[in-house]
């Protein structure tokens, strides 16, 4: 095996310049103080937690969990979500917290598949989790809130897609009673959106005419309000299947009076893909770019596994996925201040930097000779406050041949 050189890293990760990190930033706090605003309140867990717990219930397969074993030979993993994690503390270090409880984070995760997709093994993401209620107003509150994180960064152009993991499992027990495999295969055709291999499965089934035409018409359920009624009548009497719908129809009444109903739409053919999902599930999708912007949905059995059951709904914001599409204004008032100076002016230049630092302003010391000096009043007379390839918004310089 070739030993790696020395500007090598590992694939799948990636080294964040200053203008990645600035933005990063701007998304991270942007996002954060949205949150706070709705009462989310910010948590942060470790990077490494136990397999035996953490792992295994964050529904990411085995093996794209990265593994790694502690001192004692105990299997640890680094975090695949947050959802886990946050599960394990509600239901421990905040056991005795009232529920609901409203808690935020912003953090990087791991997944081997996205290294083998080409795709990020290290990413970040920013989310929201509202647990301990059940109700289609907390489903719309996390809908609304990711929507108003999304505009907080300055993305205006998105779609919102809301499903319901039960409604899609209701219709396909309906249609194919016991045959779990073949509904499988067919959740696993719309989640990976291959609509040609879906028409090609229902196809080769050996069912009724009039079932092989509903599941086909399963492919028509997306649009607006009105993708509710008509998957009503694929099944007219099925309670699960109904109980999603009506739950969905509420959520939407609530999200009308969020004002947020402008960049929905239902998209029944959805499938989560976190299998501890149990209810209404939701992407985001911004103008010109393929892969989904945020994610999320319902999940009611995760913190049973813990000892504290309770229902709960969440988001994540796929915050690395949109550095490209962030665009930062440039305020002079953000421009570093170059103080410079000779040794004989040292004490006074530092002091003023000290000083205009205490007030706010980013500024940069450098030490100058008096050759520099004259080359420095060259300089600034045809390219301004310009320094190390770094605009200025002014030199400050303490020498004996004053030049600003």
């Amino acid at each position: 095996m070739t030993k790696p050189k020395m500007f090598e890293k590992p694939s799948g990760v990636r080294d964040y310049l200053p203008e990645m990190v600035q933005k990063l930033r701007y998304m991270e706090q942007q996002t954060l103080h949205c949150m706070s605003r709705w009462g989310y309140a910010q948590l942060i867990t470790p990077t490494m937690e136990f397999y035996d717990t953490v792992g295994t219930a964050s529904s990411t397969s085995d093996h794209k969990l990265f593994k790694l074993l502690n001192q004692r030979g105990t299997t640890m993993v680094l975090r695949s979500d947050l959802t886990a994690p946050i599960a394990r503390v509600v239901s421990s270090l905040l056991v005795d917290e009232p529920l609901p409880i409203r808690l935020s984070y912003h953090a990087n995760v791991f997944r081997s598949m996205e290294e083998e997709a080409g795709r990020e093994a290290e990413f970040y993401q920013t989310g929201a989790e509202l647990i301990g209620d059940s109700s289609a107003e907390a489903d719309a509150e996390v809908i609304a809130l990711s929507i108003a994180c999304l505009q907080s960064i300055g993305i205006e152009a998105f779609q919102v897609a809301i499903g319901h993991h039960g409604f899609l499992h209701a219709l396909f027990e309906h249609l194919l009673l016991g045959e779990i495999e073949v509904q499988q295969d067919l959740k696993q055709c719309l989640l990976q959106r291959d609509v040609v291999g879906y028409r090609e499965h229902i196809q080769t089934l050996s069912i009724e005419l009039e079932r092989i035409e509903k599941l086909e018409a399963v492919l028509r359920l997306r649009g607006k309000r009105d993708v509710i009624e008509q998957a009503r009548q694929l099944v007219p009497a099925e309670p699960a299947a109904h109980a999603a719908l009506h739950h969905l129809e509420q959520l939407w009444n609530v999200l009308e009076s969020y004002g947020a109903d402008s960049h929905l739409m239902l998209d029944l053919t959805m499938v989560g893909d976190f299998t501890y999902y149990t209810g209404t599930i939701f992407e985001g999708y911004a103008a010109d770019l393929g892969s989904p912007v945020m994610s999320g949905g319902r999940y009611d059995n995760l913190l049973q596994q813990f000892g504290r059951p309770a229902p709960a709904t969440g988001f994540a914001i796929k915050t690395t996925r949109m550095l490209d599409m962030i665009t930062l204004q440039a305020d002079n008032e953000d421009f570093p201040i170059l103080v410079q100076y000779d040794e004989s002016h040292r004490s006074e230049a530092i002091a003023e930097a000290t000083r205009l630092r205490q007030e706010g302003a980013c500024v940069i010391t450098r030490r100058i000779e008096r050759e520099e000096q004259l080359a420095e009043v060259k300089q600034q007379n045809t390219d301004g406050f310009h320094w190390n390839g770094r605009r200025l918004k002014r030199v400050l310089t303490f020498a004996d041949c004053v030049v600003s």
